[in-house]
C-alpha cells in the first residue's frame, strides 16, 4: 500500500518508485503543494526525494519549506517509523541555489538570515528526529548537500558519488552542522584540509574515513536504502530514538553524565511496550512485531 498526497494507492509489493507532480505536504497543519520535494510512504517508511533535477537538487526556498514539511510529517505522524531521503537525477544536493544569491542584482545578501531561517530548522528536525533517518547518495553532494546527508542516522552512497565542501570556493564557512560533525567523524586535520582545500571526496574513501556507513553499487543504491529503511522501520523504533538521543548527547558529556543519561533512557526504554513485546517474542520463540511504542 502506498500513500501519497493523502491519498492511499494499491500497487505491488516492492520498494516504492518516485512519482511527480502534486505533491502535498503537510506545514504547520495546511497542505501546500510543491514538486520540489517527492514524498511517498509505504512499509512505514517515508521517502523524501529531492527533486530538482536540473538544478542538481540546489535549495531554494520552495525546497527548503516541502523538506521541512516532509520532516514535520515524520515527527508528527506515528505510522512513519523511519525516513529514507534521496535525490533525483544525478546529483543528491548541490547545496544553497546561488541563482538566488547573484550579486549582480545588488545589495548584499544576509546569508546569516538563511541559515537561521531555513537550514538549522532543517537540520535540527532531522537531528531530533527520534526515528531512524536514512540517506541514499545517488550522486554528487556538494555544501548544505553534503553536510545535510553527514548529519542523517545512517548514510549509504553510490561508489560513483563524490562530497564536496564547496563553501571555500565562493570565500563562505561550512554550514548545515559541517563545522560540528566534520571534525567530529575525521578529525580536525582532515575537516580542515576537506573544508579549505574543497576537494572532492569519494565514497569509497567517505565510507573508509567514516564519515558515511557504506558505499554501494550504483544500481543496487535505491534497492539496499529501501531494504535498510523498512528493516529499520519494522524494528524497535522507540528504543531507536532513545539510543539516537543517548549517542547525540555523548558529544557534550563527561562519563559520568553519559552514564546517568543511559541509565534514565534505559528506564524508559524498559517501560515501552516494544521492550515487553520484544522479550516475549524472545521467549516465546516467535519474530516480535514491534509497533514503535
Amino acid at each position: 500500500m502506498l500513500i501519497l498526497r493523502g491519498a492511499m494507492i494499491d500497487r505491488p509489493a516492492g520498494p516504492c518508485k518516485a512519482f511527480k507532480g502534486g505533491n502535498q505536504l503537510v506545514q504547520g497543519g495546511n497542505m501546500s503543494a510543491s514538486d520540489t520535494v517527492l514524498s511517498a510512504f509505504e512499509t512505514g517508511v517515508l521517502r523524501l526525494t529531492l527533486n530538482r533535477p536540473d538544478k542538481l537538487n540546489a535549495f531554494n526556498e520552495e525546497m527548503h519549506l516541502a523538506l521541512r514539511a516532509g520532516f514535520e510529517r515524520a515527527h508528527s505522524d506515528d505510522d512513519v517509523r523511519a525516513v529514507l531521503l534521496t535525490g533525483a537525477g544525478r546529483g543528491f544536493s548541490a547545496g544553497q541555489d546561488l541563482g538566488d544569491r547573484d550579486p549582480h542584482g545588488g545589495g548584499t545578501p544576509n546569508l546569516g538570515h538563511t541559515i537561521e531561517t531555513f537550514y538549522n530548522p532543517l537540520l535540527r528536525l532531522i537531528r531530533g528526529l527520534e526515528k531512524p533517518v536514512v540517506c541514499a547518495v545517488n550522486g554528487v553532494a556538494a555544501g548544505a548537500g553534503a553536510n545535510i546527508a553527514f548529519a542523517c542516522d545512517i548514510t549509504l552512497a553510490a561508489r560513483s558519488a563524490r562530497f564536496i565542501q564547496a563553501f571555500a570556493k565562493i570565500g563562505l564557512i561550512p554550514d548545515s552542522g559541517g563545522t560540528w560533525n566534520l571534525p567530529r567523524l575525521v578529525g580536525e586535520a582532515r575537516a580542515k584540509a576537506l573544508t579549505l582545500t574543497a576537494e572532492p571526496l569519494d565514497a569509497e574513501t567517505a565510507a573508509s574515513w567514516g564519515l558515511i556507513w557504506r558505499a554501494v553499487d550504483d544500481a543496487a543504491l535505491m534497492d539496499e536504502a529501501f531494504a535498510l529503511a523498512a528493516r529499520l522501520a519494522a524494528g524497535p523504533t522507540r528504543g531507536f530514538g532513545l539510543t539516537k538521543r543517548a549517542i547525540q548527547a555523548a558529544a557534550t558529556h563527561s562519563f559520568d553524565e553519559q552514564l546517568d543519561l543511559e541509565r534514565d533512557l534505559q528506564r524508559e526504554a524498559g517501560r515501552s511496550a516494544d521492550y515487553a513485546e520484544g522479550v516475549t517474542a524472545f521467549l516465546d520463540k516467535r519474530k516480535p512485531e514491534f509497533k514503535g511504542r
